[in-house]
């Protein structure tokens, strides 16, 4: 029988939750590793792709002092020629102002970038060097783009931008043409400008997009805007300066970074584009590890090559999204050891029951752990970023291990009444509720770090379910329980209740928020009562 304090329902709910964290560990790490057919590319060659050899630890164009040095470029282009056409460069400095030269010996051409920002003294450096370059090498410079999304970032007036345009044109051959590039929508703010570029250059980017658009529908997006910006400048050569999408990094609404995702995305626009002959250059050629400090982990990720320049995916044939799946089953079968061992130490129950809800706990931690590595893999950057989560992570862990041994007990039939320290969940809330507010308030390039705590969140709404609390949980532990769900409705609102993500975030509040609800209500209840 079960002792008179034993909820039979919330029993049926606990081990509900262990089955079902359990069985979504498996199946994520499962589906990862299927192959995913997907419709073919019509061919490995690509007209025109940005080039910007910034991939390795360090490397930085904020870096003004850093020079790519010609045999590097060498070595870029070199490989590059096999499969594409052209590349687009985006400045003159780092040693950029290399690459027409170097392109020539491969027989590829060059979109050559001049950047402009907010720096006339900078501006006027670049303007002068990309003209310099252009006039030594006409023949293989398909067009000079004179900015980029300045008129986006703000930093410099259309006015302004027109003047580095007509000096840029002045001085360079008549045979090679001026353009500017951006995002369609600023193009249409900004409708002007189209009468001093010889062609337009508009950004697509789906996943960027205002409202973003899920991969299986972006193509079809490109297709409708680029029809519209024909029928708004039809006097105007119209080409895409950029389009691509992310392998890893944060959801957005229902568009969703992944290597699979980006060769559907690439291989249905190659097909898109061969059928109306269109002008494009496709973002990136190599994964850009400095960009996550602007755009959060996802700006790292839109090559079509790794950072250590091998293909992320083939042009031909399924593709899968982490061939090394198994170590996820694997993490899982080593928490379900751990776990057991940790929960037998100085066990006073008996019964299958309770091996088995450590079992299942110490898979589902282990899965959840593995996530947030592979996570860390793709997000941490500088040492303090790997040691920072590295430690949160093992602080995870030990929470949801040494809540499994009294979840165990309390399925085994045993009635623990023990309670683990209260600052082990106070910390936990915290750590929650902070990151909730930067969720809330600035979250448009921050992860959602699910496998950290999906550890502490889940084993305290399970022990939650199975315990009455012998104290009145602390003032700041109430306020943190009330708060949390309530900022994580944020990001649900945000995305328009799209993000899936989002959904599961605010469910990770709630699992251990309640439980400090409840005890709050059932001790305020007993004191009333008491006073009564």
């Amino acid at each position: 029988m079960l002792p008179p304090s034993k909820n039979v329902a919330h029993y049926g709910l606990a081990w509900l939750t262990l089955v079902l964290t359990t069985l979504a560990g498996a199946t994520w790490w499962w589906n990862v590793g299927r192959p995913v057919t997907l419709p073919d590319a019509p061919s490995d060659r690509i007209a025109c792709v940005s080039y910007a050899p910034f991939r390795k630890p360090g490397e930085t164009p904020f870096n003004q002092h850093y020079i790519i040095t010609p045999e590097r470029i060498d070595e870029d282009l070199r490989t590059l020629s096999q499969r594409f056409d052209c590349v687009r460069t985006y400045s003159q400095s780092n040693g950029l102002n290399a690459v027409p030269a170097i392109a020539a010996r491969y027989h590829m051409q060059v979109l050559m970038g001049i950047w402009l920002g907010s720096v006339e003294k900078l501006n006027e450096q670049d303007v002068a060097m990309g003209i310099a370059t252009a006039n030594a090498n006409p023949k293989v410079i398909r067009g000079i783009v004179v900015g980029n999304e300045v008129l986006l970032r703000g930093d410099l007036s259309p006015k302004r931008l027109i003047q580095y345009i007509q000096t840029v044109r002045a001085a360079t051959p008549a045979s090679i043409p001026v353009t500017y590039a951006d995002v369609w929508e600023r193009w249409l703010k900004y409708p002007q400008m189209a009468k001093y570029v010889d062609f337009i250059t508009i950004h697509i980017l789906p996943y960027w997009e205002d409202k973003p658009v899920r991969a299986i529908d972006a193509v079809k997006h490109v297709e409708d805007v680029y029809t519209h910006m024909k029928q708004v400048f039809p006097d105007k050569p119209l080409m895409i300066g950029e389009t691509g999408w992310p392998s890893a990094g944060r959801l957005r609404r229902s568009a969703e970074p992944s290597i699979v995702d980006e060769a559907l995305y690439l291989r249905e626009f190659l097909r898109y584009a061969a059928t109306v002959n269109m002008p494009y250059n496709v973002i990136e050629t190599f994964d850009q590890p400095w960009k996550r400090a602007l755009e959060g982990t996802v700006g790292g990720y839109w090559g079509i090559f790794d950072s250590n320049a091998h293909p992320k995916f083939p042009m031909r044939g399924p593709v899968t999204e982490d061939p090394r799946w198994w170590l996820g089953w694997l993490a899982g079968a080593l928490g379900a050891v751990v776990f057991t061992i940790v929960g037998s130490v100085g066990r006073k129950w008996r019964g299958v029951r309770g091996w088995l809800a450590l079992l299942m706990a110490g898979f589902a931690a282990g899965t959840s752990a593995a996530w947030q590595i592979r996570q860390m893999t793709f997000a941490c950057a500088a040492p303090w970023e790997w040691v920072l989560s590295s430690v949160c992570l093992f602080a995870a862990l030990c929470v949801a291990a040494v809540l499994a041994r009294r979840i165990a007990a309390h399925l085994a039939d045993h009635h623990d009444h023990s309670e683990p320290a209260s600052w082990w969940r106070f910390c936990s809330l915290f750590g929650l509720v902070l990151y909730d507010i930067l969720m809330a308030f600035d979250g448009r390039y921050l992860d959602f770090p699910m496998g950290l705590f999906l550890l502490p969140c889940v084993a305290y709404g399970v022990f939650g379910l199975l315990t009455h609390e012998r104290s009145m949980p602390s003032a700041e532990q109430r306020f943190m329980a009330c708060v949390g769900p309530l900022l994580a409705i944020a990001p649900v609102v945000a995305e328009v209740g799209m993000n899936k993500v989002a959904w599961l975030w605010l469910g990770l509040n709630l699992a251990i928020s309640l439980p400090v609800l409840v005890a709050w209500r059932w001790h305020t209840v007993r004191l009333q009562a008491q006073q009564a």
